[in-house]
């Protein structure tokens, strides 16, 4: 019996579905929890997927992890906790095309894609989902060069590592972009508050200094009486 789980590498806890799965078959669920752990440490803070191959009558089980989604390895790459909620507007990342193709390198065996190229085509479709940006472009004009050849010799000599200058380079860019998106999400929030500010109704209030007068002035009116 197969069972598939999606777990976080290295940190799978114990869960109602879990139980529901191995429960009935009289699996020691703990024993599969730290099995799993110990197989998937490598991916630790990476959500992995984990096909259990149990034999329900020895209660024995095998496991096998494939490699994470795709999108959770680029994440990975760009230690980032999650995708833009915007990403036409919003980028949160910046990655060299030798980190996408180390990335298809990884997920290739698993895949549908025939070839590399192909699978190249298909990390940077996730990255135009994510918001993230390809050596300082749109991802969508970048898989069209692909299609163009012009990295025809990066993904055949299957470079997975840029330079320490690309790096630099590509990490300096996008924190002008992130500084550019910071200050227009800080004056759009300004702007909004001052808008709210003029709509909402004024309650009027009284002074210290005005309720103390016309204390006073009564007081003076009732001696006069």
């Amino acid at each position: 019996m197969i069972v598939k789980l999606l777990v976080e590498g290295g940190s799978m806890t114990p869960g109602p579905s879990l139980a529901q799965q191995l429960g009935p078959m009289g699996i020691n669920i703990g024993n599969v929890i730290s099995k799993v752990n110990e197989a998937t440490l490598v991916f630790k803070g990476t959500k992995v997927p984990v096909e259990l191959d149990i034999n329900p009558s020895t209660k024995e089980f095998k496991i096998k992890v494939k490699s994470p989604p795709v999108s959770e390895l680029i994440k990975k790459e760009l230690k980032l906790e999650k995708a833009s909620g915007d990403q036409k507007n919003i980028k949160v990342g910046n990655i060299s095309i030798e980190q996408i193709i180390g990335i298809a390198k990884t997920k290739l065996s698993e895949a549908l894609e025939s070839d590399l190229k192909s699978m190249v085509k298909t990390v940077i479709g996730t990255c135009v989902s994510l918001g993230i940006l390809i050596d300082n472009k749109d991802p969508i004009k970048v898989a069209n060069e692909i299609s163009q050849g012009k990295y025809d010799k990066e993904i055949k000599e299957e470079k997975t590592i840029p330079s320490p200058e690309k790096r630099k380079e590509i990490e300096s860019y996008f924190a002008e972009i992130k500084k550019t998106q910071d200050a227009k999400i800080k004056a759009e929030k300004e702007a909004e508050a001052a808008k709210e500010a003029e709509t909402s109704p004024t309650i009027p209030t009284t002074s210290t200094t005005d309720e103390k007068e016309a204390i006073d002035t009564k007081k003076t009116e009732k001696k006069k009486k």
